[in-house]
């Protein structure tokens, strides 16, 4: 009697265990969602108000700041085209963009594989020659690479704009492929050694399929990084048609800046190309990151 009546109660206090797990896991999970849709309005709200703003005229924006045009111009649009020059621009930002994180990937790639497989005395010292760039500003190098270009006749040649990209992504890229190679077996390189399969043939058919992830956590840095880029492309170029897309939103900042509905406009089409890359790669992107992280 005695035994089935504390069986009972052990019961009871295992069921009101549970109960009360279940009830503080679902607040938890309603107050993470609450955090969530929180940060979700934060972010749209002001993307949403950025397109809605773009249709209206310069007067019906600062007549009603917040709310829907009641006639929507069009005309801003084409007419902010125009006034930035975007398509030469956006040509440039793809060019720059795209050949300079395939030269980062590429290079960072086989200097990884160097340091992390091929060692000798001499690595730590040139590893860190290249991961102490990490450390490097832009601002601390923009006098620099501006009397460079200048002297190695690359000042307003998209091969300087490229060379100076690429170079800038280096550092990070080194250190990333670096940690994650080191973290492969050496036995993949040995037995490959014992087949009679030479480090370039290693490099190209082992190493580099097997440093995908990495690969993928470099394109997506690099890509929305040189992208974006301002300031380095201001000291490079001087002429309209190598500038990139950042450039053209710039003027807009002048005589135009109290052109509401075509300063905006010009924002609009200046955020487009990334949003479009994220809905495109956003699989490999939410993918990548995490798979690309330092092993080891």
């Amino acid at each position: 009697m005695r035994s089935t009546l504390y069986e009972t109660r052990r019961a009871r206090r295992a069921a009101g265990s549970r109960l009360l797990r279940r009830e503080t896991g679902l607040l938890t999970k309603v107050i993470l969602y609450a955090v969530l849709v929180t940060f979700t309005v934060m972010t749209l709200c002001p993307l949403f108000w950025l397109v809605i703003s773009s249709f209206k005229t310069t007067q019906a924006f600062q007549m009603d700041r917040l709310g829907l045009p009641e006639r929507w111009n069009l005309d801003n649009y084409p007419q902010a085209w125009r006034i930035g020059k975007f398509g030469t621009l956006i040509l440039n930002s793809i060019l720059y963009t795209s050949t300079s994180t395939l030269a980062t990937i590429l290079l960072s790639a086989s200097a990884g594989f160097a340091f992390a497989k091929l060692r000798s005395r001499w690595t730590p010292l040139l590893h860190g020659s290249f991961v102490i760039g990490i450390l490097l500003t832009i601002q601390s190098i923009m006098v620099p690479l501006f009397l460079a270009a200048n002297l190695a006749n690359l000042y307003n040649t998209r091969l300087g704009v490229f060379i100076v990209y690429t170079g800038i992504s280096l550092p990070i890229g080194v250190y990333l492929f670096t940690a994650y190679i080191r973290g492969l077996p050496d036995a993949v390189v040995e037995s490959a050694r014992i087949d009679g399969a030479g480090y370039l043939t290693i490099f190209r058919r082992i190493i580099l399929p097997m440093t995908r992830p990495v690969a993928t956590t470099l394109a997506i840095l690099n890509i929305t990084a040189t992208w974006n880029e301002f300031m380095l492309i201001n000291i490079l170029v001087s002429r309209d048609a190598l500038k990139s897309l950042p450039v053209g939103i710039l003027r807009f900042s002048g005589a135009l800046s109290s052109d509401y509905g075509k300063q905006f406009a010009a924002l609009v089409i200046g955020l487009l190309p990334m949003v479009v890359f994220y809905l495109i790669f956003r699989h490999q992107i939410t993918k990548g990151v995490p798979a690309g992280a330092v092993k080891g």
